[in-house]
């Protein structure tokens, strides 16, 4: 026979959301295992055509465009610390965290990389104000599946392995304690790469 546990151990993702939440800005935030998926899971819920984003940028982000079914046109753009993928109301916002910085109507998609200021050693989180948006999101980080039991639960749409586990959540929450209020963006310390080298789009 089992134990069976008090609490459910992904309660504590729940209160990192929470935080990261009332931190931002955001009427809800949605934590996932890296920024990479944040943008991709994004571009597939929004069902991206024709996507434009700065040649110089992190190499995953025109992977997760493509691989969610979009195109990808690289532009010469100067950026610090967030950008649009245009036209969607998608941010990449992987070098910000500072409070309040949600803009309205947005996915903004977070990076807790261990470079950045919330250095968990991986993970993420998309932050929205569409709550249709993120009871989507959630299900779409977890095969599909709901914030419930497994033989309780019903399947109705198409899902990823993305998920934030406990451990990672509660890393993030024991960072949060000693994070300021407000917090310079971030730079890459060589720079970025010309990303058309690589991608003859």
């Amino acid at each position: 026979m089992k134990y069976s546990m008090k609490y459910n151990p992904f309660g504590i993702v729940k209160l990192f959301e929470e935080e990261m939440a009332s931190y931002t800005g955001a009427p809800f935030a949605v934590a996932v295992d890296s920024c990479t998926n944040a943008i991709f899971l994004c571009c597939r819920f929004l069902n991206v055509q024709t996507v434009t984003i700065p040649n110089k940028t992190y190499l995953s982000v025109p992977q997760s465009i493509l691989n969610a079914g979009g195109k990808v046109h690289f532009e010469e753009r100067d950026w610090s610390g967030i950008y649009q993928l245009k036209p969607y109301p998608i941010y990449d916002a992987a070098m910000r965290l500072t409070s309040g910085m949600y803009v309205p109507g947005s996915f903004m998609c977070l990076s807790f990389h261990y470079k950045k200021h919330i250095p968990i050693g991986k993970g993420g989180m998309i932050l929205t104000d569409d709550a249709k948006a993120a009871e989507w999101l959630k299900r779409a980080r977890y095969e599909g599946r709901a914030e419930k039991g497994y033989w309780e639960d019903e399947i109705t749409q198409q899902g990823w392995n993305m998920y934030m586990t406990p451990a990672e959540a509660a890393t993030g929450l024991s960072f949060m304690q000693d994070l300021n209020m407000h917090n310079a963006d971030l730079t890459e310390d060589k720079g970025y790469r010309n990303l058309e080298e690589f991608f003859k789009l």
